[in-house]
């Protein structure tokens, strides 16, 4: 007879980003480990192309040069909860900046643990799409504009 396990899922409140050694070793310790045939790590860092340019294929776009970020903790836990809600997912763990970041700085860190890739990774789309899209707030910065006064 099988023993119940309940998922595990939270948001992390460590002020620096976490070390996904750490994160992987507590993970691979916790009771939900024998269901998990599968961890996937996200690290989402600041990029120098814009969104309009990767998104949209925006042409006219200038570098950018760090970013605002801001979250609503209450709205990334109901992702986390989603999350664990679906097929196959036993373990999900994240972890998000706040404040201005600079070219290469850490944005996110997410950590899913479950039975197969196809459930990981579905979940995975699932939660960041989530996130992105309606639990935080990003405002890039850009590189000033150069050239004549007008």
């Amino acid at each position: 007879m099988q023993e119940t396990v309940t998922p595990f899922g939270t948001l992390s409140q460590e002020p620096m980003p976490p070390s996904m050694d750490r994160w992987l070793r507590e993970a691979k310790s916790h009771p939900t480990a024998p269901l998990c045939g599968m961890y996937f790590v996200h690290n989402g860092v600041v990029r120098q192309t814009a969104r309009a340019k990767v998104r949209q294929g925006a042409a006219d776009t200038r570098p950018v040069t760090g970013m605002e970020f801001d979250y609503d903790p209450a709205l990334v836990r109901e992702a986390i909860d989603e999350a664990l809600g679906m097929e196959g997912i036993y373990y999900v763990r994240v972890w998000l900046a706040k404040g201005a970041l600079s070219l290469g700085d850490d944005i996110m860190y997410v950590l899913l643990g479950g039975d197969i890739r196809p459930h990981v990774v579905a979940a995975f789309e699932r939660l960041v799409g989530t996130i992105k899209n309606r639990c935080v707030s990003e405002r890039e910065r850009y590189e000033e504009k150069r050239g004549r006064s007008e």
